[in-house]
């Protein structure tokens, strides 16, 4: 009986080692299948954030490529007006010119009716103008007109014109002053380009 207890003991020895044997192959075979399965993982977590990356760059690219559209529609209409101002500039000018070169010894009333005419001649030599030209903007910026009314010079259009001719024309303007204001300023101005 001992005997038997024995090879029992032996056969259930050799079963175990058999068994610890496929365990242990089994468990080399799982550690295996779960280094590639850790592998898979990592790449698929590596793709998906390379998708997420890809995603955003596009959502921005869309955005950019959406606002650049806007821009494109704003310099083509941008382009157009700057189309139609040099289509307009030569009368523009025109007018300008005939305003420095003729209407300094004429009060408001008188510049407007020469301007009015000179614009009727236009239309009727087909030379196109800015129905909206503003003599004093074209001519001179507000930085110096602000400069000019610091000096002295009355703020009405009329005295902002002569200011305009004083410094714009190629002659001596001839200055029609009854309450002094144009000499006073002149006097100012030459006086801080003296200090200059």
């Amino acid at each position: 009986a001992v005997v038997s207890t024995q090879s029992t003991g032996a056969i259930a020895e050799t079963d175990l080692a058999e068994a610890q044997a496929q365990l242990d192959e089994k468990q080399r075979e799982l550690d295996l299948v779960q280094a590639k399965y850790d592998e898979a993982m990592s790449t698929k977590q590596a793709l998906l954030d390379d998708a997420e990356a890809t995603r955003r760059k596009m959502s921005n690219a869309t955005a950019l490529i959406e606002g650049l559209a806007g821009e494109k529609t704003r310099w083509t209409e941008a382009g157009l007006r700057f189309a139609d101002q040099i289509r307009r500039l030569v009368g523009d000018a025109l007018l300008c010119t005939g305003f420095l070169s003729y209407s300094g010894p004429f009060n408001q009333e008188f510049r407007d009716l020469l301007i009015k005419n000179w614009k009727t001649l236009q239309m009727r030599n087909k030379i196109p103008f800015s129905d909206d030209l503003d003599l004093i903007k074209m001519l001179v910026d507000n930085a110096t007109s602000g400069e000019w009314i610091l000096q002295g010079l009355p703020t009405d259009n009329l005295s902002i014109q002569n200011g305009i001719i004083v410094t714009k024309a190629a002659r001596y303007p001839l200055l029609i002053d009854p309450q002094g204001q144009a000499v006073l300023w002149i006097k100012k101005k030459k006086k801080k380009k003296k200090k200059k």
